[in-house]
């Protein structure tokens, strides 16, 4: 397909104008790029519309794919060599029907050489339109994280104990062309970020021990070592990630922050960097910020049923406080944009404080705190005032004056949604009168607290059925006795309970798992709850009250979810045992 083509198509389909297709004509004259390379580039169309228009044009469907739908033995049926040269993958092989992915369909050598493998092995071709970046990914299946690492140490060479090679690494852009003695160092690093986005790690942790260079990936919470390399190459590779994130290159005395935003396979990919001084180098710390992972609906975070419920009633009244409890990194972040996407709507003036802004809402106001500078919380919030909010976000109530202004706010008109530390819902109001937030306001301004973990999800595709030990169906019948009466009448497990395992598959990398799912806790202000409140403010009294509203617990919603099959029973009582 030629570019005036593909051109002509796009302003045919009204995405881009008469105007801009002649500019992007012209710069791929020049540049002698092709005419779809320039619009990726400029970001002008996306890659997904762009195969819509291909495909409308040249008469073959277009598909979307995932690398974890593609087999080994699928993957295996057409050489990498041939993939990478001709722009195509295997998808799948069904009753003698290989489909296949191609990114230049029209292409007669690739045609030619599809149709022999098919003669040769005996099969029918099936041919799709994929993108680029989904051909990429697929691509990537045939040479895993340590065979490129391995192809880039080589290129470096033998690495003398005591040599300097960061003098090879001078600061570069993005897209700017890279000698030979640098791109080994750019595609360690590319590779690295690659992988990490690929296997949805939410963090990477770059870290010098006294002989080598360690890399891990936290996925679905644990830390995981990926990769080691010789300490001579620390400070090119953390010169590189510094390098990306705007900050100092000569400066490794004192930690740093940075960021930087890129695409990776067609998704914008923000990364939060920061280093830290060590006595073998600095460390660098990567936190993954993949929007298709992180920002997730209610119904994706597992918050289901009662809690459901209270959670959307809470929400649409016109002010109150929504309160997110819960230990470090139990998810709390991303329950408050679930709640945001929500609210989110033309009408409605949508403020945040973040520390810092993890993911980009469109819509939503968000502000970065920085104490060093006096902007604080609290300091935010009577700023946040000013600005005729309807709905205000504080990433964390972390002392009294912040406490104190939303507690005001939530009582002026405004629906105020915040985390705070507590281990579970109950402790949420010992703890604000703990921050000296006086008990009579507190009736008028909660509406909800919620308390959540996360916990790791078991893979669908090797998930069996088990027996529990003797004491784990024990603590399962405790549980599930007590609770509320109208849903245990309604629940269909009864002894002898059936819980699940995952062995690990090709799917799910040998892990067993696939991503984390979040339990909840939640009950609501009251009559009663206030009456409490302003005479014996009690976690014991508040308990009581949230069971007799109905509340289910942090350990009977995973109880309830591992009977399910969606979690282990044996990490849900693990993570509730103090809950």
């Amino acid at each position: 397909m030629d570019d005036k083509t593909l051109v002509d198509g796009l302003i045919q389909d009204s995405l881009i104008s008469v105007e801009l297709g002649e500019q992007i004509l012209k710069e791929a004259g020049v540049s002698a790029r092709s005419a779809e390379e320039v619009i990726y580039g400029r970001r002008l169309v996306d890659e997904a519309t762009v195969a819509g228009v291909k495909s409308k044009i040249l008469g073959i469907p277009y598909r979307k794919v995932t690398p974890g739908e593609v087999t080994d033995a699928v993957l295996k049926l057409i050489p990498e060599e041939t993939a990478t040269t001709y722009a195509v993958v295997p998808l799948t092989l069904k009753d003698k029907m290989l489909t296949v992915g191609m990114v230049r369909p029209w292409d007669a050598r690739a045609q030619e050489a599809l149709r022999f493998i098919a003669k040769r092995n005996q099969f029918n071709l099936g041919v799709y339109l994929v993108t680029p970046n989904d051909w990429e990914m697929v691509l990537r299946r045939y040479a895993p994280y340590q065979s490129e690492i391995d192809k880039a140490l080589r290129a470096i060479g033998p690495v003398k104990p005591g040599s300097d090679i960061s003098q090879i690494l001078r600061p570069i852009g993005l897209e700017e062309k890279v000698s030979a003695e640098e791109a080994p160092i750019v595609r360690i690093v590319a590779s690295t970020l690659k992988t990490a986005v690929e296997r949805e790690a939410s963090d990477i942790h770059i870290e010098p021990q006294r002989a080598r260079l360690r890399v891990r990936f936290r996925i679905d919470g644990v830390l995981q070592e990926i990769a080691s390399f010789p300490i001579q190459l620390h400070q090119p590779i953390v010169s590189r990630v510094k390098i990306l994130s705007s900050m100092q290159i000569d400066e490794s005395r004192i930690p740093q922050d940075g960021r930087f935003r890129t695409v990776i396979f067609g998704r914008d990919i923000d990364f939060r960097v920061s280093t830290f001084p060590t006595p073998a180098g600095e460390k660098a710390a990567i936190r993954v910020l993949d929007p298709t992972v992180g920002l997730k609906s209610v119904g994706d975070l597992g918050l289901v049923g009662k809690a459901a419920s209270m959670v959307n009633e809470a929400i649409k009244k016109p002010f109150g406080m929504v309160l997110v409890t819960g230990p470090t990194a139990s998810g709390k972040t991303t329950t408050i944009y679930a709640l945001l996407q929500i609210l989110n709507k033309d009408d409605i003036n949508i403020l945040s404080l973040e520390d810092p802004v993890e993911y980009f809402i469109d819509g939503v106001n968000q502000s970065q705190v920085k104490p060093e500078i006096g902007y604080t919380f609290a300091s935010g919030l009577r700023q946040i005032l000013r600005q005729d909010p309807d709905v205000i976000m504080v990433g964390e109530i972390r002392d009294k004056e912040t406490a104190e202004l939303a507690v005001h706010a939530a009582l002026t008109g405004q629906i105020v949604i915040a985390t705070l530390h507590t281990n579970n819902a109950v402790g949420t109001i010992p703890r604000l009168i703990d921050m000296k937030v006086e008990p009579f306001l507190l009736p008028a301004a909660l509406n909800l607290m919620i308390s959540q973990r996360l916990i790791r999800r078991l893979c669908g595709k090797c998930r069996e059925e088990a027996a529990p030990a003797p004491e784990v169906a024990k603590i399962i019948d405790e549980e599930l006795g007590k609770l509320p009466p109208d849903l245990k009448s309604q629940i269909k497990y009864r002894p002898p309970y059936k819980i699940f395992h995952s062995k690990g598959c090709e799917a799910c990398h040998g892990k067993g798992v696939t991503g984390r799912v979040a339990i909840f806790e939640a009950f609501s202000m009251t009559r009663e709850l206030e009456e409490i409140i302003n005479t014996s403010p009690t976690e014991g009294r508040i308990r009581d009250e949230a069971k007799r509203q109905g509340m289910i617990t942090l350990r009977q919603d995973g109880i309830l979810k591992a009977l399910q099959g969606m979690v282990g029973v044996e990490e849900v009582l693990k993570e509730t045992r103090e809950s």
